[in-house]
């Protein structure tokens, strides 16, 4: 195989490469919405790229990236907010306006949230809340929260 195929392979998507889902994220604590437009990060290709090669974050747009606990901005062209979630996405930390050029981690974190600057702020999100995530793909599919509802 020549060796232009061999680069185009590596970065043009394959059969196998997994469709991008999309969720929406509640505070269930606060009763607010995160977002409505999260791409969700959770094999290789995604959790690489990350949000590097964007201009910006619109509000109500972000990236989870499960697994996850620690992420940096390095070669970003914007300030993001960070929720880092356990398991259960309950919050363990939040991140306002983190500026290109930073690491920032929650060694106890599972995953991790990447909003547009200021949702943090304008959600009052904190420590202790508790995520609710709903799929944009399968209308009324429900992920994390209370069994019954």
């Amino acid at each position: 195989m020549n060796f232009i195929r061999q680069i185009s392979r590596h970065f043009s998507p394959g059969p196998a490469e997994k469709p991008v889902s999309r969720m929406k994220i509640s505070n269930l604590t606060r009763q607010t919405v995160l977002a409505d437009c999260v791409e969700v990060a959770d094999h290789g290709a995604t959790r690489r790229r990350g949000l590097l090669g964007r201009d910006a974050l619109p509000a109500g747009e972000g990236l989870w990236i499960v697994p996850c606990e620690s992420v940096h901005t390095f070669f970003m062209k914007f300030p993001i907010d960070l929720v880092y979630l356990d398991r259960n996405k309950k919050v363990k930390k939040v991140r306002s306006s983190v500026p290109p050029w930073r690491l920032s981690a929650c060694l106890s974190a599972h995953s991790i949230i990447e909003l547009a600057s200021g949702t943090i702020e304008m959600t009052q999100t904190r420590r202790g809340d508790v995520l609710e995530f709903y799929s944009n793909d399968l209308p009324a599919l429900k992920f994390g929260g209370s069994p019954n509802g």
